[in-house]
């Protein structure tokens, strides 16, 4: 049972490092006036959506590194988790925001999400 809640401790850890950087981001983004506000999703412009999946993908990474840090074995697998998980909201986001146009912006964030929160978990090598 402490396995499984370490377990636990380590993907939900993974998942607030990605939604804290991710939401700090864009909230500062906006503050310095560099993004719009994001209730108006259609004034953001290509590069602007470009600089939010590349920040978003780095954040994945740093996600999949604390999950497989904090993770009590296997830390790979655990990364591999908190991917599904961030595929599963990404993929859930895309469909809540299909109507808002530009159509690669959440399928960006689907495909890149996972892929670089499992390479984040991959960089980590526990102490010998």
């Amino acid at each position: 049972m402490v396995e499984i809640a370490k377990s636990l401790r380590a993907v939900f850890a993974g998942l607030f490092v990605v939604v804290l950087l991710s939401e700090a981001t864009d909230y500062a983004l906006v503050w310095q006036g560099v993004f719009p506000p994001m209730e108006n999703f259609n004034a953001f412009t290509v590069n602007m959506l470009i600089a939010a999946t590349l920040y978003r993908a780095l954040y994945a990474a740093a996600g999949g590194y604390v999950a497989a840090w904090y993770a009590p074995s296997r830390p790979l697998l655990h990364a591999a988790i908190l991917a599904g998980i961030g595929f599963g909201l990404a993929a859930l986001g895309a469909v809540v925001t299909w109507d808002l146009g530009r159509h690669w912006y959440p399928v960006a964030l689907a495909l890149t999400g996972p892929l670089c929160t499992v390479a984040g978990g991959a960089l980590y090598r526990r102490p010998a």
